[in-house]
């Protein structure tokens, strides 16, 4: 009478072993699926350039530079932000410091004036003379609560333009619609602490912009919109020349694509056409233009956006680097500057920014693999 009750303790506890382990296999796979071996090797660069780690932080999503040289780097579900140090300026970081967490999506970061800026979903915060203060950071100032709420794109890009104010993408809150909230689908604009104005409208999601060097013109990448096929609408990479453009969310994709779901209410000559289409889906994201001395003479004032990548796609694109030349002031060719994160359908990383360093090097973020790259160039031998 005593053997039953036995083997069922013993089932139990055989049981309670197997869900024990496909616990902990489970989370060895999850670990993994978040941070891939990092495999340089793998990636394709021109000749004479290279890229190594600069250091690895985990959800590595967009990159400030501070006055003193410090990279603040910002991350989404992670909820943390960073500061990277190297200070015996060798090209490899040798601190890598939290100094904010608990955050909600805190994916865009800006420096100015010795500030740290910092874009929530709903809010923006700023860190005061943080520098020299990182290992013990100050109570943030909350410079805005005036962003929208909504999380559906609510991952926010921030950055000082030439003019000395702050702008920040706003991301519709849906796939495709239509919303009566001007913030939406938006890039917007203020004073540091001043109240948030609307820039530039039909915007689906913003996640990247710079200033050309010369023009001193924005301009900044959108993610086209899903489920409209495989091979369309593009990415674009539009230039707002003057506040006030329209450039075409939700009635017109790309140059001339019109959607669906608005049939006939506008058309796309209505609005500001795309300096350029870039592939469909590749989620093209940080830009920024080459202003450094150590690329070759033919990289400088040329742009460069981190295509994140597709998943969407049956046959996945971008995961890479790509390079637009441009002629006068405008884009005219579109081509791949480094590549090699994605093999054989499997991605091993995920590229996000890009910062130009003093030493006019190349800082790339990876919030797939969890690191930033540092990629240089050397003239190669004969």
């Amino acid at each position: 009478m005593t053997i039953l009750p036995s083997g069922r303790a013993a089932s139990r506890r055989l049981i309670a072993l197997g869900v024990l382990l496909l616990l902990a296999l489970l989370a060895l796979y999850l670990r993994r699926l978040r941070a891939p071996p990092i495999r340089l090797a793998e990636i394709r660069l021109p000749a004479g350039f290279a890229i190594g780690v600069y250091a690895r932080v985990p959800g590595a999503r967009s990159l400030a530079l501070g006055d003193s040289g410090t990279v603040f780097v910002g991350t989404r579900g992670e909820g943390v932000v960073y500061a990277v140090l190297d200070r015996d300026t060798d090209g490899a970081a040798d601190a890598v410091v939290p100094i904010a967490r608990g955050l909600d999506v805190p994916n865009g970061v800006a420096f100015s004036r010795g500030a740290l800026y910092v874009a929530e979903t709903a809010r923006i915060l700023r860190y005061d003379r943080i520098e020299s203060r990182l290992r013990g950071p100050p109570e943030p100032v909350v410079v805005t609560t005036a962003l929208p709420d909504e999380q559906h794109h609510g991952w926010r890009y921030i950055g000082f333009g030439p003019d000395g104010r702050l702008y920040v993408g706003s991301g519709a809150p849906c796939n495709i619609c239509q919303s009566s909230d001007e913030r939406f689908a938006a890039i917007l604009r203020s004073t540091p602490e001043g109240p948030l104005e609307v820039f530039a409208r039909g915007i689906r999601n913003t996640v990247g912009f710079d200033w050309h060097p010369a023009t001193r013109e924005l301009w900044f990448t959108d993610n086209g919109r899903d489920w409209l096929g495989e091979d369309r609408p593009p990415d674009e990479l539009n230039r707002a020349s003057v506040p006030g453009l329209h450039f075409g969310f939700p009635y017109c994709h790309g140059t001339a694509i019109a959607d669906p779901a608005f049939a006939g209410q506008r058309a796309c000559t209505e609005f500001t056409a795309p300096e350029l289409e870039l592939g469909p889906h590749v989620a093209a994201l940080g830009m920024r233009f080459y202003t450094g001395t150590m690329f070759p003479p033919q990289y400088v004032n040329q742009l460069f956006i981190a295509e994140h990548g597709s998943w969407n796609r049956l046959h996945q694109i971008g995961y890479r680097v790509a390079l637009v030349r441009l002629d006068g002031g405008r884009a005219v060719r579109y081509e791949t500057f480094a590549d090699g994160w994605l093999r054989a359908g499997r991605a091993s990383g995920r590229p996000v920014d890009l910062l130009i360093m003093p030493d006019g090097a190349m800082l790339l973020s990876d919030d797939r693999a969890g690191v930033v790259y540092r990629i240089t160039y050397r003239e190669p031998h004969p």
